[in-house]
């Protein structure tokens, strides 16, 4: 019998202890609570809300406890919408994030209206418009490249006939080099930021890089011999030698003449 009522005592002094140990869990809006236990689940029933976002409207389930901060992260699945960029309206009022549903009369299938935050619908749209004005300023640059390409062959079948001595008429350089500028003009006239702005400065050196070897080779092309010192020296040594038209200078002997004779028997 004693020792029936001392197990019979440690018993309950064991279902005491076990009623005395805390257990806690992390709720959706981050708050750390008391652990529940899985029998009391009926006490925080899911309910289904209604949202309207603009002509989307969204059934979202979630605890009627929960607060409308967490509903605006199950929403941010929904609808790509970071939390911080939404507004929440209930019976024509915004509701704060700390607010819990059924505190200010959430039930089910009530509706809840869905706002986007001006200020990040802005900055949105700034940044659309940016993102595009760098996708034409990429494009208007990449017209002016293809061009330049095939102006560029023309440059450098220029070159290589001037190189090989031929004579080039200077109307072939100067309608080469207008068209060039023209590709100036066009790369003036593009307005790009960041990467795009790079690109249409290096496309700006390589045409002036055209212009610039187009103005020396029409100089060559105008006064080749000027290009040529090597057969300049050479020629200036010749006049100044022997082979000089002019008429050598007598050169100067040593011996003497004279009408004196010798007699040898």
């Amino acid at each position: 019998m004693k020792r029936s009522s001392s197990t019979s005592k440690g018993g309950v002094l064991s279902n005491v202890l076990n009623r005395d140990v805390i257990g806690w869990e992390l709720r959706p809006g981050g708050m750390l609570v008391q652990k529940r236990d899985i029998r009391d689940a009926s006490s925080r029933p899911t309910i289904n809300i209604k949202v309207s976002h603009g002509s989307y409207h969204h059934d979202v389930p979630v605890h009627a406890q929960s607060t409308f901060g967490d509903l605006k992260r199950v929403l941010a699945h929904d609808t790509g919408l970071e939390p911080k960029e939404q507004r929440l309206l209930f019976r024509g009022k915004e509701k704060d994030d700390e607010e819990c549903l059924h505190m200010v009369g959430v039930k089910d299938m009530s509706k809840v209206i869905l706002l986007e935050d001006p200020a990040s619908k802005e900055r949105k749209l700034e940044e659309m418009k940016r993102n595009q004005g760098i996708t034409k300023a990429y494009e208007a640059v990449g017209e002016v490249r293809a061009d330049v390409d095939k102006l560029s062959k023309k440059v450098v079948a220029l070159e290589i006939t001037v190189h090989g001595g031929s004579k080039v008429a200077d109307k072939e350089f100067v309608v080469l080099t207008e068209l060039l500028m023209v590709q100036l003009l066009k790369l003036d006239t593009i307005e790009a930021d960041g990467e795009a702005k790079m690109q249409r400065r290096i496309e700006v050196h390589r045409v002036q890089n055209f212009v610039d070897k187009l103005d020396n080779l029409k100089a060559r092309n105008s006064n080749p011999l000027s290009h040529s010192s090597n057969a300049v020296s050479v020629t200036t040594k010749w006049e100044s030698g022997v082979g000089s038209l002019s008429s050598p200078i007598p050169l100067q002997s040593s011996t003497k003449i004279t009408q004196h004779w010798e007699v040898f028997d």
